[in-house]
């Protein structure tokens, strides 16, 4: 639906810290949408994070989590411009552990706002299976 190009023209991110390569679909109903990242071992990570083992920090794919949802929310005109940022992350869990060759899958689903703060459950998996779940919150900050 989105490729990389237009996800820059939606989101603030750049390489290296840009960590959603295509969107696959959006849900306007549901408030859905599903984000795909390829992981690659040539990434920055990979070079610190375990350097024998390469596994992709969970932080990155709680970040590249968030990043999907951003993107459904920075595409909204009334939001155009505004700074997505970390309000919180609730009961995040973490399944089995994502490899340079894996393809992350993230579906976002915002749930709901309150006082500013956007509730979002979000899932990564790979090949159909659960790599990480919870909740992220986020603010709009004005810029």
């Amino acid at each position: 639906m989105f490729s990389n190009e237009e996800i820059k023209q939606i989101i603030p991110h750049r390489y290296p810290f840009l960590l959603v390569d295509k969107i696959e679909s959006i849900d306007e109903e549901t408030k859905t949408i599903v984000g795909i990242k390829c992981v690659s071992a040539n990434e920055m990570q990979f070079l610190g994070h375990y350097p024998q083992h390469s596994v992709m920090p969970g932080v990155l794919i709680v970040e590249a989590m968030a990043q999907t949802g951003a993107v459904l929310l920075l595409k909204d005109p009334a939001n155009k411009g505004k700074l997505p940022l970390f309000a919180g992350i609730n009961k995040m869990r973490f399944s089995r552990p994502v490899v340079p060759g894996d393809v992350l899958k993230m579906t976002v689903q915002f749930k709901r706002m309150i006082g500013g703060i956007c509730i979002a459950s979000c899932e990564a998996t790979v090949d159909g299976e659960k790599a990480a779940s919870g909740e992220i919150l986020c603010a709009l900050q004005e810029v």
